[in-house]
């Protein structure tokens, strides 16, 4: 493993512990299809929430969550529907969320949860 996947793993572990710390029930983790993978699939009471994670050690190229644009954020749509057809999961309604993850030199990581992203 690299130590970009490295970086990301550890956000993984770390953005999982924070939701279920926060009350979420996790139903799935890295679940992949042929166009790409869901990092995180919770349930938030009747929600469905499909949690992406970035993590990044410095800011130089901007926080974590703005790394989610607009392709991104239609192809996690679309994997979505494919995750709910592919398990038969009949949601109330979806959120997308995106945990941030910032490691620090010292101590825990910063974690930021913006719910309902987009």
């Amino acid at each position: 493993m690299g130590a970009k996947q490295a970086v990301g793993a550890y956000g993984e572990r770390v953005a999982l512990r924070y939701l279920q710390q926060s009350g979420l029930v996790v139903l799935d983790r890295n679940w992949r299809c042929a166009e790409g993978e869901l990092d995180i699939v919770a349930r938030d009471g009747d929600a469905l929430v499909i949690c992406e994670v970035k993590t990044r050690r410095g800011e130089q190229y901007g926080v974590p969550a703005e790394a989610v644009v607009a392709a991104k954020a239609a192809r996690l749509r679309r994997l979505a529907t494919h995750w709910i057809r592919a398990t038969g999961v009949h949601p109330g309604t979806v959120r997308f969320d995106v945990v941030s993850v910032r490691p620090q030199r010292s101590g825990a990581a910063r974690v930021d949860h913006l719910r309902g992203a987009f």
